[in-house]
């Protein structure tokens, strides 16, 4: 009996050895088990090449992990997020716009990263603060920027020297650079085929608008969002400026044509600073970059701040909290400040930035992009944002089949706003 007791006992002993040597193994081979991550962003075909060259050197010391890159068009990117969180199939880590934070924060889909500032090596001391102010709630951190470029005109010097004209740098450096000289310059470098000036990147970008509003003391909100505020004098001489551009002076191209910058038939063209990756590949004439015209109030160019969050629900929330660790490290900003403002001190500082190849002049660089950080301007976001683009981009509808004057379409606007706001 004692022996059958005996045998009975080595066996569970041999049983419970091999169990915790199968479970050890198990363990650490974790590190070896392939985890499939998926990056969301807006992003064109030169931005998706500099992050396949990221993560290339990331899965050097990541080997088990491999992240498919998926871009969506930026006017249906913040709709696709929110038909992805009501499916329950959001990416793990994706690209946030300012526009949209608001609305990701209010509907819980953010995953929060606030232990990142316990991580010494991650320097998140690194980081101008106030851009990190978009992204913080309750003093919880909600994610991290990757660019916090202010909004510049690109500009064909070519059409400028040919019509006689001094170019924006030639009159910022004069202090002439004003909306109405501004107005003066399109019109004078407009000719047959060639507009002097697009305001709009695609037909449902009118954002970079509110910059002459704000210039003049409007605003589109007032400042506890409660009220739709650009129904105002300001409002109404920013639409009619777009008005006189587009159906008198002619010097702004109308709804639905499709002429680029890079085609040589745009004189001024803004954007952000990001726009600058397809610039580069401009051979066929000159064109440099530069501050946007000022108003009695000053110039507060739009901030198109972007960073990159984590989405709630994630299968692997460790591995895509070390992915956004290493896009946001000062290797990975460096890497993106190909295209976009840096908003770490050290990468914002840096030759590295500035000497991009086929980059604007360094002076131009330094007027129109790091001088003005200071005076630029959020864009305003809201939980309802894209019910109240809907009810802009419809206004701007009206304007451009000139079915109604600036006064009606901005009162229109009100009426549809105002409810969302309250």
């Amino acid at each position: 009996m004692i022996k059958k007791f005996g045998l009975i006992l080595l066996v569970i002993i041999l049983i419970t050895v091999t169990s915790a040597c199968s479970s050890k193994e198990k363990t650490s081979g974790s590190k070896d088990e392939k985890v499939e991550l998926t990056f969301m962003i807006w992003g064109n075909e030169a931005h998706q090449e500099v992050y396949k060259k990221l993560l290339e050197k990331y899965y050097k010391t990541h080997p088990n992990i491999k992240v498919n890159l998926q871009s969506v068009p930026f006017p249906d990117y913040q709709q696709k997020i929110s038909v992805l969180a009501a499916g329950r199939e959001l990416p793990d880590v994706g690209w946030v716009a300012e526009r949209m934070v608001p609305q990701f924060m209010d509907n819980d889909i953010l995953e929060d990263i606030t232990s990142f500032k316990e991580d010494k090596d991650y320097k998140i001391d690194d980081f101008f603060p106030s851009t990190l102010d978009l992204f913080k709630k309750e003093d919880k951190l909600y994610g991290i920027p990757f660019s916090t470029p202010p909004m510049v005109i690109f500009y064909n010097k070519d059409l400028f020297v040919k019509a006689g004209e001094k170019t924006p740098n030639e009159h910022f450096a004069d202090g002439t650079w004003t909306w109405e000289q501004f107005e003066k310059s399109a019109k004078a470098i407009t000719a047959d085929g060639v507009y002097g000036a697009n305001f709009f990147r695609d037909w449902n970008t009118w954002i970079s608008l509110l910059s002459r509003t704000w210039s003049y003391g409007g605003d589109l909100f007032n400042e506890d969002q409660t009220k739709f505020t650009w129904n105002s004098q300001e409002g109404i001489d920013t639409l009619k400026m777009l008005d006189r551009m587009m159906f008198a002076d002619k010097s702004h191209p109308k709804a639905g044509e499709q002429v680029s910058f890079e085609s040589g038939k745009i004189g001024m063209f803004f954007d952000v600073y990001s726009y600058v990756s397809s610039a580069r590949e401009v051979k066929d004439f000159t064109w440099d970059i530069a501050p946007l015209p000022e108003g009695p109030e000053g110039r507060f160019p739009m901030l198109g701040q972007a960073g990159y969050s984590i989405f709630k629900g994630s299968k692997h929330p460790k591995e895509a909290k070390e992915l956004l660790k290493f896009f946001t490290s000062e290797e990975g900003i460096t890497a993106t400040s190909t295209f976009f403002v840096p908003p770490r001190e050290s990468v914002l500082s840096s030759d590295q930035f500035v000497n991009q190849p086929n980059n604007p002049p360094k002076e131009s660089i330094q007027h129109a992009v790091i001088d003005e950080m200071n005076n630029a301007r959020l864009q305003a976001g809201h939980i309802e944002w894209q019910k109240i683009d809907n009810a802009i981009q419809f206004g701007f509808d009206e304007l451009f089949g000139q079915l109604k004057k600036p006064e009606e379409i901005l009162e229109g606007m009100e009426k549809k706003i105002d409810p969302l706001l309250k």
